[in-house]
């Protein structure tokens, strides 16, 4: 419990210091400090798999951790954490729809950000405990959370979700809507105005709510396929904390540049259908954790490399 209360202690005071110090005022993020903030948050999340490593090593987790080598631990965290990192890119997407939908002022756009990664912390949290626990305790849960990657992984390949997608029709929008009145005013800051002894819903309340059911959608993804690496509950969430700490300021660096990368949505359908395949072998057949990591770092790599080579002759063409 110590490791794991000292975890959250630092994650506590990393979003202290960002809302109470960084990001006081409310302002527009401009793309250099969004660059700044992306390689900060980049470096830290490479850089903690040197602490797992000493966690691990030094057997910290007592009983609770999975038996495996700090080694083996730190490759782990390292492919879960680009894992969720990559995976993020649709949620990008996204939440760039929903901020436009809703008309919010780019100086805003951090506020919900970062009120956003509060509810992450706790959804994602009970969603990996349940995974963990379904796993352990019902093996043939590798089959259906194997199934299901696979099954989205060609999904994605033939939908154009993203673009379909329009917050203002979906039932979630429509909920807030007969539960709290809601207004198209957006006051400084502000998630609810009080009015003639009514509290009101603003369009940042709304996008809010829009961000965590989609981040929970999405995380229904993201966390079966990185329990497909590991079901060390301390990799899964130490991994998916740094990847939803590091989404706000590689959304203001990414939301601009989504169209250039043409190709990436197969990279992520290359990694998901690995992940799928690896967890329905994982009760008969164990595919190594260092095939997983090349698997996953040649699938980002190509894509991004094939956009930018398809970006450059459509714009000749």
């Amino acid at each position: 419990m110590i490791v794991w209360t000292l975890f959250l202690s630092m994650i506590a005071i990393f979003l202290a210091i960002d809302l109470g110090v960084f990001n006081k005022e409310a302002h527009e993020i401009s793309y250099k400090e969004a660059t700044k903030w992306t390689i900060v948050w980049s470096t830290l999340g490479i850089l903690f798999s040197g602490v797992i490593y000493l966690i691990y090593s030094q057997n910290w987790l007592g009983e609770t951790a999975i038996n495996a080598s700090p080694w083996q631990s730190s490759v782990e965290y390292l492919t879960g954490y680009i894992i969720e990192l990559t995976l993020s890119i649709d949620n990008i997407f996204v939440i760039a729809i929903i901020f436009k939908s809703f008309r919010i002022p780019l100086k805003y756009q951090h506020r919900v950000l970062f009120w956003g990664i509060l509810g992450a912390l706790f959804f994602r949290g009970t969603m990996i405990v349940f995974g963990v626990m379904l796993i352990e305790k019902f093996t043939w849960t590798t089959y259906l959370f194997g199934a299901f990657l696979i099954f989205t992984a060609i999904k994605m390949v033939f939908s154009d979700e993203e673009s379909e997608f329009d917050p203002k029709k979906s039932l979630i929008y429509k909920m807030v809507r007969k539960l709290i009145p809601v207004t198209g005013r957006i006051d400084s800051e502000k998630f609810i105005l009080r009015k003639k002894g009514l509290y009101i819903a603003t369009p940042l309340l709304l996008a809010l709510i829009l961000i965590e059911f989609t981040d929970v959608i999405f995380a229904l993804d993201s966390i079966p396929a990185i329990l497909g690496i590991t079901t060390d509950p301390f990799i899964v969430f130490t991994s998916n904390i740094f990847a939803i700490m590091g989404l706000r300021s590689m959304y203001f660096f990414v939301a601009n540049m989504l169209d250039s990368f043409h190709y990436l949505k197969y990279s992520l359908t290359v990694i998901l259908l690995y992940v799928g395949v690896k967890l329905i072998l994982a009760n008969h057949y164990h595919l190594s954790i260092g095939l997983s990591l090349s698997v996953i770092l040649v699938s980002v790599i190509a894509g991004v490399l094939l956009s930018l080579k398809y970006k450059k002759e459509h714009e000749r063409g």
